[in-house]
């Protein structure tokens, strides 16, 4: 199954207070590994961003009002994740959103497989800080592009977190070199063997005598 690297930014937290999604990003991971498929876009939610929203991610209410829609973006939106398991870190607050969207247009709740790496972090490293930035300094990745929060950012970041949590590498070894390497070693008939030096006669006479005492010191010992 492939998997979606899922995050969105709002104009605040609860949906109950209205609050809507102004960012989507999603990347597609093949075998961990992500592929060109992407999907992102900007929306217009239709209100106002609050305060401490704005702080996170830097959205302005001109720059989100010149955007799509949500009904205008969502069966693209659907296409790309369907059957896919989505990949989120803190997926209530993500699901939450999305689904009041689906909801106000009068369209289902999402049923994909959902894998919560925050949920994952937190049976991994009970009592620590388990913020996406904080997994980023445990697993030494870089997210000095994290100035602001913006979704294909934090899923690029996230997928990196994700392969470690998962206990899994980045699969950056090129093992193809590898083996033509030895491929090389093979049509070069390269051979490898220690040389085998014969004793002179007069090694071996020397070696006689040496058994001679050394058995003449043990009789006697």
């Amino acid at each position: 199954m492939k998997e979606v690297i899922l995050d969105t930014e709002t104009t605040g937290i609860s949906v109950k207070d209205g609050h809507r999604i102004v960012e989507i990003g999603c990347i597609e991971l093949d075998n961990l590994i992500p592929t060109q498929n992407k999907f992102h876009c900007y929306l217009n939610p239709e209100r106002k961003v609050s305060e401490k929203a704005f702080e996170v991610h830097g959205y302005s209410d001109d720059f989100l009002s010149k955007q799509n829609k949500f009904k205008e973006v969502v069966d693209e939106f659907l296409n790309f994740i369907d059957g896919k398991r989505l990949i989120i870190h803190n997926a209530d607050f993500d699901l939450s959103h999305i689904n009041n969207e689906l909801k106000i247009l009068g369209k289902a709740k999402i049923d994909n497989e959902i894998v919560d790496t925050l949920l994952l972090a937190k049976e991994k490293f009970p009592g620590s800080s388990i913020s996406l930035d904080a997994l980023c300094k445990r697993y030494r990745i870089d997210n000095s592009k994290r100035v602001q929060h913006t979704a294909l950012i934090d899923c690029e970041l996230l997928a990196k977190v994700y392969i470690n949590l998962t206990g899994q590498r980045e699969p950056t070894l090129d093992f193809k070199n590898q083996d033509d390497k030895y491929q090389d070693l093979e049509r070069k008939n390269i051979l490898y063997f220690k040389k085998i030096v014969k004793p002179t006669a007069e090694d071996l006479k020397k070696h006689e005598e040496f058994l001679k005492t050394s058995l003449k010191k043990n009789f006697f010992n």
